[in-house]
């Protein structure tokens, strides 16, 4: 028998049958939609009513909260009582006087760690040599806690202003110099390729170029770490101080003036919140370009 023979035959009349196509995997939809799904955005009035709600939300819960009676005012006082604490501090020139303290030790400590970090930041994003010298030193001491070091800043500098900011500089500097690093590693290689082929040396690349791009960025990290140097400040001022929020706090503790507490920590509160938003439009100036 032939190997045709062997085959099996087909009739005539009969289409040999066609194999089933395979599925489709459903195309992904890619474009302005999927953009425009991901990045909405409201108009400024309901951006605004949204900022609103966001402060008169939290403020009715708690005023229902202590209007119920069910806490007692010792451990959560009414918003009014809390206003009226703030405005008898304010009225004695206590708060104003520990709000001064507390503003100095942040602008001599954040403003030195600042110094500090942005150099070493800037020179481990863009020297080859500066970040295997760096950032294993850096990266280490970044996980020490700074309140830790309250004992011995206060055995070498005394119970000074000096170990009062030398705990905000411990505290900030290590986290601001990495984040300054990512920042300007951040920097397309294109633009130094441009840069490089247009002639510029490499001093005018990191002035012109690197740092320009970079400074959104670095501003940014600024913004995060404010936050954490308030909290060193208090921190520092609840261990051997005599003027600040921090110590303020420390006194009405001792006396369960728990509205004096709550006073202050808005006072906190809306001082960063300025902070915060002093920080947002520097970066919006410098780095209109930056999304």
């Amino acid at each position: 028998m032939t190997a045709a023979e062997a085959m099996p035959r087909q009739d005539a009349g009969t289409a040999p049958a066609a194999e089933e196509p395979a599925p489709r995997r459903a195309k992904l939809r890619t474009g302005p939609l999927t953009t425009k799904a991901l990045t909405t955005s409201v108009s400024a009035r309901t951006a605004w009513l949204l900022r609103c709600l966001s402060i008169l939300v939290p403020l009715a819960v708690w005023q229902a909260v202590s209007a119920s009676g069910r806490v007692d005012p010792a451990f959560l006082p009414s918003p009014s009582a809390v206003w009226a604490a703030g405005v008898d501090m304010a009225a004695g020139g206590e708060l104003a006087a520990d709000l001064a303290a507390s503003l100095g030790r942040i602008a001599a400590g954040f403003g030195l760690a600042v110094l500090i970090s942005v150099p070493l930041g800037f020179a481990m994003g863009t020297l080859g040599w500066a970040q295997p010298l760096l950032e294993p030193a850096v990266g280490i001491l970044r996980y020490l806690p700074a309140s830790a070091f309250i004992p011995l800043l206060i055995i070498w500098l005394g119970i000074g202003e000096a170990s009062k900011v030398a705990l905000l500089v411990l505290g900030v500097v290590f986290f601001n110099t990495l984040m300054t690093a990512d920042a300007v590693r951040q920097v397309p290689h294109r633009l130094l390729e441009v840069s490089a082929t247009l002639g510029a040396s490499r001093p005018r690349v990191a002035a012109r170029v690197v740092f320009p791009y970079a400074l959104p960025g670095i501003i940014d990290a600024m913004r995060v770490n404010a936050a954490a140097a308030w909290n060193f400040v208090v921190v520092a001022e609840l261990v051997a101080a005599t003027s600040g929020l921090g110590y303020r706090i420390t006194r009405a503790q001792r006396f369960l003036q728990t509205d004096r507490i709550f006073a202050i920590l808005v006072v906190i509160g809306l001082i960063g919140l300025v902070i915060d938003v002093t920080l947002r439009l520097l970066r919006a100036r410098v780095g209109r370009w930056a999304r």
